[in-house]
């Protein structure tokens, strides 16, 4: 009888183990929390200079932040990764407040993980993070929104990501569902990867000093999968949705159109669009102005630079180049890229050699094996052509596959979704040529729930996705893909699931030198209420910064007034205007605030130690009196399109010109003419950046290259977080201005 017990109560026990380890060990919903009142109601007054006769004040904002709801997001909170813990909504609010001295954010988590019932805490918690400010004279608005998530399987069904931001936050004025990006066959969904990052009690047994936390991951992991598992049909109308269901979109079209339905205010900001981490090489921004593809009245801003890098810059190069037979070639080393093709050939043409000169072989084998590994990456290049040579470090990519002469670019960037490309092309086939008019916006893109993190230049870890594993014994296993082969390369295309998932990881953590602390959109908005901030952004009165609070000013002077009778009118930037005399333009930038160390008064009276050290890592945005100089101005000229197919490299005048500013303090000036506007007679598009004195920055020197004074590469050095340290790099901070658009004559 005592056996029979004790076998029984064994099984209960096993039983109850088993419905833990999936389903039942964690009760409560994601962590929800209210956030953090302050001690006393903050009010913020004007701290930044308006031009005369200008009643705007400039604010600032950060429009795409990620909490751990996202499901990637998630997985760096992990001890794995090193990471902090989980970071609800409410850690954003409190970071934008008490840290980053935000007047405004939106959070942004990705759609295709928002269940029903995380949507419901992601609204909860956007309402109590605005309640806790004066309505009528906010010192933080916080907006809700989501992350249409996109990857496509080639260039021709790739649209990639896009944030959906929202003006109101009342339960009865905003969507019921987030619309999640619905890939194509080939393309990538987090839902594939869910199965694998399911560990059940592997992580928890293997790391049993953080079980909870492992525990935790996997029931957050079963109810997302229970979200995919009740899919809505595509198409169905938005009043047709049923109460549950994951509300998906597979192109942009069907995205306006669900908006559309639901007939409320919102507008959609694409982003990332140069991202070689998954934008398919050769993807341009040509289809997107087809048809449905574009809604010119939602899609108005263009996220120019994130913590993910800058993707203003065109370049005529291309990673992979077709033939006339329509196959995959490596296209030829140049001065200015170093196609990632040719490196692998050369990589394992070294590995060949050092063998045959070891042994006394001849290197014809080694030329073979070289070609061979230059197709497999081309062969490659649609999932992860790194992996085609096993083994192979960062170091031995060299500078490869990167821009070597873009300001803090994107990883492998790919420069048909770049801001100048996208503003130098037009549609001629659907009616009247067609084109985007988008004004600049730059913001975080962070994943710990820390909107504008860029306000000072520390914590690598934390303040950038830059993160390495503080388990590296226990990550190699993990993400074992086979043995390194001396001279062997192969086609990354028929692998497992298992192979694809862990390569992804390991192209992330390749990806932590081209993570940076987050840009900015800064606003010219005439006072700090939700709906102005609102307007100023839908007007396109908007510049983008790298981090840092420059103050921006960009105005053509002698617009046609329309009025027919030759007077004229200034037009901000983010306008259009009509002009047959040459434009004149004028230009003001005055530097960001110089930082103190430590926090401000409000932020230590209300928040304690503990969260200060948690969320702000100790340091938060704390101005002196004193600015960063502006040393220059450059000035950007493009001419778009005048027939399709038109060459866009010849379009694109990336440094009209450029203006050396006196040391001054207190900003610098300067106007200018388009003296060639009138004899050329076509459609012109201008914006300037503004140039800060050079600061150490993360990852501000890409990979740590170092070159001979011949520009010709000598050796990298990638930053490992294990062994600390901020990575920092000398580079310049600067401010973006949106465009304006100069039509010559009637405009047509």
């Amino acid at each position: 009888m005592n056996k029979l017990r004790l076998l029984t109560g064994l099984a209960i026990m096993v039983m109850l183990f088993a419905w833990a380890t999936s389903r039942g060990f964690w009760l409560g919903e994601f962590p929800l929390r209210e956030p953090t009142p302050s001690v006393e109601k903050l009010v913020k007054t004007q701290l930044y200079p308006t031009q005369q006769g200008d009643d705007s004040q400039v604010l600032f904002g950060d429009l795409h932040v990620h909490s751990s709801i996202s499901l990637d997001a998630y997985n760096m909170t992990l001890p794995l990764a090193g990471g902090e813990g989980v970071h609800p909504v409410a850690d954003a609010c409190d970071f934008a407040r008490y840290c980053s001295s935000l007047d405004f954010f939106s959070i942004n988590d990705h759609a295709v993980n928002v269940s029903a019932k995380l949507w419901e805490n992601t609204k909860q918690s956007i309402r109590q993070c605005n309640a806790l400010s004066d309505p009528q004279n906010p010192d933080l608005v916080a907006f809700l929104g989501y992350e249409w998530t996109q990857v496509g399987s080639s260039p021709k069904d790739h649209y990639g990501h896009k944030n959906v931001v929202f003006l109101e936050t009342a339960d009865d004025k905003v969507p019921t569902h987030p619309v999640a990006a619905k890939p194509p066959v080939g393309g990538q969904s987090e839902a594939d990867f869910l199965p694998h990052l399911d560990q059940k009690l592997l992580l928890p047994l293997i790391d049993y000093s953080h079980f909870g936390e492992y525990m935790g991951f996997n029931r957050y992991i079963n109810d997302i999968a229970a979200h995919y598992e009740r899919p809505c049909p595509v198409g169905t109308p938005y009043d047709q949705l049923q109460e549950g269901c994951m509300a998906q979109a597979k192109t942009p079209a069907q995205l306006f159109k669900l908006l559309d339905e639901w007939g409320g205010e919102s507008m959609v900001i694409p982003h990332g669009n140069t991202w070689g981490s998954y934008t398919p090489f050769g993807t341009t921004w040509d289809k997107q102005l087809v048809g449905d593809m574009h809604d010119p009245g939602r899609q108005k801003l263009f996220e120019i630079y994130s913590g993910h890098g800058n993707s203003e810059h065109y370049r005529p190069w291309q990673h992979v180049t077709i033939n006339e037979m329509g196959e995959r070639e490596c296209p030829p080393v140049t001065e200015a890229f170093y196609p990632g093709c040719r490196r692998a050939g050369d990589i394992v043409f070294e590995r060949c050699q050092a063998e045959a000169n070891s042994i006394g072989h001849s290197g014809g084998e080694c030329l073979r094996l070289a070609a061979r590994a230059r197709q497999d990456y081309v062969d490659s290049i649609d999932r992860a052509a790194f992996m085609s040579v096993p083994g192979a470090s960062m170091q031995d990519w060299q500078d490869s596959a990167q821009c070597k002469d873009c300001f803090l670019p994107t990883y492998e960037l790919r420069p048909g979704g770049s801001a100048q490309y996208a503003m130098a092309i037009r549609n001629f086939t659907d009616g009247s040529p067609r084109r985007f008019d988008f004004s600049f916006i730059g913001s975080s893109d962070n994943h710990f729930a820390r909107p504008g993190t860029g306000y000072k230049e520390f914590s690598r870890n934390g303040m950038t996705e830059a993160w390495t594993s503080q388990q590296p014994e226990l990550f190699a296993m993990l993400t074992q893909t086979g043995p390194a082969g001396d001279q062997a390369s192969r086609v990354w295309r028929d692998v497992s699931d298992r192979e694809s998932m862990m390569a992804g990881i390991k192209q992330f953590e390749r990806q932590a030198s081209f993570f940076y602390t987050g840009g900015l959109v800064a606003v010219h908005s005439r006072a700090r209420t939700r709906e102005e901030i609102w307007q100023a952004l839908q007007d396109g009165h908007v510049y983008a910064t790298s981090g840092e609070r420059q103050l921006l000013w960009f105005d053509l002077l002698n617009a046609d007034s329309g009025a027919g009778d030759g007077a004229t009118v200034e037009v901000p930037m983010g306008g259009d205007a009509v002009a047959t005399t040459n434009p004149r333009f004028r230009v003001k930038a005055v530097g960001a605030f110089k930082q103190r160390p430590g926090c401000p008064d409000y932020s230590v009276e209300s928040l304690d130690q503990t969260a200060l050290e948690r969320l702000c890592h100790g340091e938060c945005y704390n101005p002196s009196e004193e600015r960063q100089l502006i040393t220059r101005i450059e000035v950007v000229r493009i001419r778009p399109q005048n027939y399709q197919g038109e060459a866009v490299d010849q379009l694109i005048e990336d440094k009209w010109k450029v203006h050396d500013c006196p040391v001054d303090e207190s900003g610098c000036m300067f106007e200018f003419e388009d003296s060639e506007f009138d004899s050329v007679k076509r459609d012109t598009v201008y914006y300037v950046r503004a140039i800060s004195e050079p600061k150490p920055m993360i990852n501000g020197q890409i990979l740590n290259a170092e070159y001979d004074q011949s520009d010709n590469f000598m050796k990298n050095s990638p930053c490992d977080t294990l062994k600390g340290g901020d990575c920092l790099g000398v580079n310049e901070p600067r401010a973006w201005s949106s465009p304006i658009f100069v039509a010559y004559g009637t405009g047509k």
